[in-house]
């Protein structure tokens, strides 16, 4: 009896199934000549900007473009710069106290030889007794007779005046300089701990002229004074271990210009900087 339900079984049958071509999703980039020169092109470009706009700025304080200097990587690669030629510094002098010859030490004589020399000093003391003349001695020469007194010379009054008394004048000249001279425009004062670092610089346009005279009140600081902007970076004078320092300073360029001071010893220096003169502003922490 067959089922109503019942449906003719048909034999299975697998169908294949085409991947869809990878062209469709996927574009790939002809290997022709001209394709392969210009990507290497456009990544030998991104490589060059890179130097120029990051690398050479944070590494060497090099920076040609100026965004170095807007992005602070050019202050950091100043620093860079400074802490290698402290290191460099301190390694060359180890090395020349390393190689330095010993100073001579006086040579000890020994007690067996003072007591021969004490024992010969007493035979010559005894024959100078029987002799009858101290030993080392000679006759005094006669003294020599006394000169007549020169003749009172009355005393003539001078006036002294600036043109008669050329000390006097320069004396007068240099306190009226120091009067005449400006006061200090900007002043200011910081306490750095053992290797602590600090940079102070004064914005000035190219041949501007600034007074300055820092001081580390009785310590010795490390310092650099140089200058940076406009895709320019100049190092003017660089010192170890110095304990103050006066002068002018006259920008080569226009930009910011002034020190970097790093404490190299194991106390606190407090330095203080003063300032007068040609430029715009002082930058300060």
């Amino acid at each position: 009896m067959t089922n109503r339900f019942d449906t003719p079984k048909a034999p299975l049958r697998a169908e294949p199934r085409h991947p869809a071509p990878a062209s469709a999703n996927v574009q790939s980039v002809p290997a022709t000549p001209g394709g392969l020169i210009g990507s290497t092109l456009i990544a030998a470009g991104a490589a060059g900007a890179i130097l120029v706009l990051f690398w050479l700025p944070a590494e060497y304080g090099i920076d040609p473009t100026g965004v170095g200097g807007l992005t602070g990587l050019t202050e950091m690669g100043e620093i860079k710069q400074q802490l290698s030629a402290e290191a460099e510094a301190d390694a060359q002098a180890a090395a020349a106290s390393a190689v330095a010859p010993a100073i001579p030490t006086a040579a000890v004589v020994p007690e067996e030889v003072l007591q021969r020399l004490d024992r010969i000093d007493a035979q010559l003391a005894a024959l100078a007794t029987v002799i009858g003349a101290p030993v080392g001695t000679a006759e005094p020469a006669p003294a020599p007779e006394p000169a007549p007194e020169p003749a009172p010379v009355a005393e003539v009054p001078v006036a002294v005046t600036p043109d008669s008394d050329p000390v006097g004048a320069s004396v007068a000249e240099a306190t009226e300089a120091a009067s005449a001279a400006p006061e200090w425009r900007d002043e200011v004062s910081y306490t750095l701990a053992p290797g602590e670092g600090i940079e102070v610089k004064l914005v000035m346009e190219e041949g501007q002229v600034a007074r300055f005279a820092w001081t580390a009140n009785g310590g010795v600081v490390n310092y650099d004074t140089h200058a940076d902007g406009g895709g320019h970076s100049i190092s003017y004078e660089q010192g170890r271990a110095v304990p103050e320092q006066a002068g002018e300073l006259v920008a080569a360029f226009t930009g910011n210009h002034g020190w970097f001071w790093r404490n190299r010893t194991d106390a606190p220096v407090t330095l203080t900087l003063r300032t007068a003169g040609q430029y715009a502003e002082m930058r300060a922490p």
